[in-house]
């Protein structure tokens, strides 16, 4: 189920691709994932979704046992690979998120951030996390939302993504707390946290538990 366009739009600019995220959504919210994030407890054997540059890579390893860091773009594992490819703990290695190799219940955490809104189908790659994850396993998503914010705050982020990257794929969403805690407790979650953080520009922050059921 590869999405090549997505993988395309993103993979242009994998040597500015940070310094454009933070133009766009500001360095506020993204000091204020990175404190969220510093605040997991162990995590176990985790994957990572769309890990692009590794931006997170750095802060979430340190929650790990060992962690397979992911994401489709060649371009973006390149840089990933030069930031936290020397890491003990850390294996890059392309996935396409919505249909990978790992065998089903052999991992303990998946973590995701900034990709669930742009993927084409978000169910679908929250049904592959409820695969391959073991029971009572964790799922970490953290997702960039215009949820909440001001008018005029939607008007200039949306003005600095066209700057930065152009015009957004069609296939972007932008989900409210509700609607993305329905979709995981659909994939068979159950939400342990939920809250959107950011001032002028925002981010869902939830937690998911995969029932005990599985």
């Amino acid at each position: 189920m590869r999405d090549n366009k997505t993988e395309e739009y993103w993979s242009r600019f994998p040597d500015t691709y940070d310094k454009k995220m933070e133009y766009v959504v500001g360095k506020e919210l993204l000091v204020e994932i990175t404190q969220e994030l510093d605040r997991l407890p162990e995590l176990g054997e985790l994957v990572e979704f769309g890990c692009g540059t590794g931006i997170y890579t750095e802060t979430i390893v340190s929650k790990t046992k060992s962690m397979f860091a992911t994401d489709l773009s060649d371009s973006l594992l390149t840089v990933a690979r030069t930031r936290v490819g020397d890491h003990p703990k850390v294996t890059i290695q392309k996935e396409d998120c919505m249909a990978t190799s790992f065998t089903s219940e052999t991992l303990d955490s998946v973590f995701m951030a900034n990709l669930i809104h742009v993927i084409e189908s978000p169910s679908t790659l929250l049904k592959e996390c409820y695969r391959i994850l073991r029971k009572n396993g964790t799922l970490v998503i953290v997702t960039f939302t215009d949820h909440g914010m001001k008018l005029w705050d939607k008007i200039k982020m949306g003005l600095r993504f066209v700057t930065s990257w152009g015009k957004p794929p069609s296939h972007t969403h932008s989900f409210s707390p509700e609607d993305l805690a329905a979709m995981m407790k659909d994939a068979g979650f159950t939400i342990k946290k939920s809250k959107v953080i950011g001032n002028e520009t925002k981010a869902l922050y939830i937690i998911g538990q995969k029932d005990k059921k599985a």
